[in-house]
């Protein structure tokens, strides 16, 4: 089952299924390069339990994102909660395999989430948290309009922070 549509991607909860997926990703050592290191299949399956944990307690994750016109898949995007300087938030969070890179999907699919983020699940604000030099994924942030709010630690990664807030109606 589908959970949204944009023009070229429909995304979908992650599977067990979606572990070779995935691994498209996390065995990559360019597209893991903002992470501690690339993840094992083990890791795979871990992140996969994960999201589906997220999807029972908070009703989102990170969602697989497919192309309409063939199927494949091409990354994740979603909503997770997160933790910053101790306070709780709602993270929009992405990752495609490197094949499909700089084609715009990871904002198309950012802005899908964004909107769901606000009219379906009726979050106030929205957090992504970025690798201090990942300058491709602040960019896909600030395409979909939030803005820098401050640099610190998420855990033991050197993140920039970047914001926004649902618009006052």
């Amino acid at each position: 089952m589908y959970l949204l549509e944009t023009e070229r991607m429909k995304l979908r909860e992650l599977t067990m299924d979606d572990v070779d997926n995935l691994m498209e990703i996390f065995s990559d050592p360019i597209a893991m390069r903002y992470y501690p290191s690339t993840f094992p299949r083990e890791g795979a399956v871990k992140w996969v339990e994960l999201n589906q944990s997220f999807y029972r307690d908070c009703g989102a994750g990170l969602w697989a994102c497919e192309l309409k016109e063939t199927g494949a898949f091409v990354g994740q995007c979603g909503i997770i909660p997160q933790t910053v300087d101790g306070q709780p938030e709602m993270e929009i969070g992405y990752l495609f395999v490197r094949e499909y890179w700089g084609r715009g999907l990871a904002t198309e699919a950012a802005a899908a989430v964004r909107d769901y983020g606000f009219s379906v699940m009726g979050l106030k604000r929205m957090v992504a948290t970025i690798y201090h030099t990942n300058a491709p994924s602040m960019k896909v942030a600030e395409r979909i309009g939030m803005t820098f709010e401050k640099r610190t630690f998420v855990g033991k990664s050197d993140d920039v922070i970047y914001a926004i807030s649902r618009p006052q109606a």
